[in-house]
């Protein structure tokens, strides 16, 4: 398969638009798209084919109820760690899109999968954590040429995380993602426009 110069400004277009969305409209997303995007997602490269990333669509009203609270806790911690000027600053973000984003997937990694057969992580076991990583990005640009927007949550506590769903003991927690149409279209990323950290270009070096 080889592509041409329009589809490669596609792509560069839904790259430079993958933003990490937090306002959210609560419009419903049809299933149609729904069932699209764990296809796309398992387009994802992984280490020896372990396919290692677990997903659970999360619709129940307690769990992501409990799934606010962490979050919440956990942003008051952060919040803390700050000096009072960075602190004035903090609290203005909007770090999460739980409330309005009509879909939440919990997304977990199995730390020793059948799949694969140990292939390439024998020396580098992190590689399928890494995996989980790349599926998520492949998840997140599909989403995006669907006009959907995802938004992904950090500021909780894996091990919390785990138990409140009860997951089995080898399914290490990897992201908590808010998925829905974006309230608003904007390619410069929030953190950059609200002046907390602008883009900055990152150098190849050469040895």
């Amino acid at each position: 398969m080889e592509f041409d110069r329009e589809e490669r400004r596609a792509l560069e277009r839904i790259l430079r638009w993958r933003r990490d969305v937090r306002h959210f409209r609560t419009d419903p997303v049809p299933e149609a798209v729904m069932e699209r995007l764990p296809e796309a997602m398992g387009w994802a490269p992984s280490v020896g084919n372990a396919r290692p990333w677990r997903v659970l669509r999360v619709r129940d009203a307690a769990l992501r109820a409990g799934v606010r609270a962490e979050f919440e806790r956990c942003n008051a911690e952060a919040a803390a760690a700050y000096d009072s000027a960075a602190r004035s600053e903090y609290v203005k973000l909007k770090l999460a899109g739980l409330d309005a984003a009509p879909e939440h997937l919990a997304v977990f990694t199995v730390s020793d999968p059948a799949a694969g057969r140990g292939l390439g992580r024998r020396t580098m076991p992190e590689t399928l954590h890494q995996s989980t990583a790349m599926a998520i990005l492949t998840l997140w640009l599909a989403a995006r040429a669907e006009n959907l927007g995802l938004g992904m949550v950090s500021i909780v506590d894996p091990a919390v995380i785990e138990r409140l769903f009860d997951v089995p003991e080898d399914w290490h927690f990897s992201a908590y993602l808010c998925l829905g149409w974006p309230e608003f279209n904007d390619d410069t990323p929030l953190l950059h426009r609200v002046g907390w950290q602008e883009n900055q270009p990152t150098e190849w070096d050469e040895r």
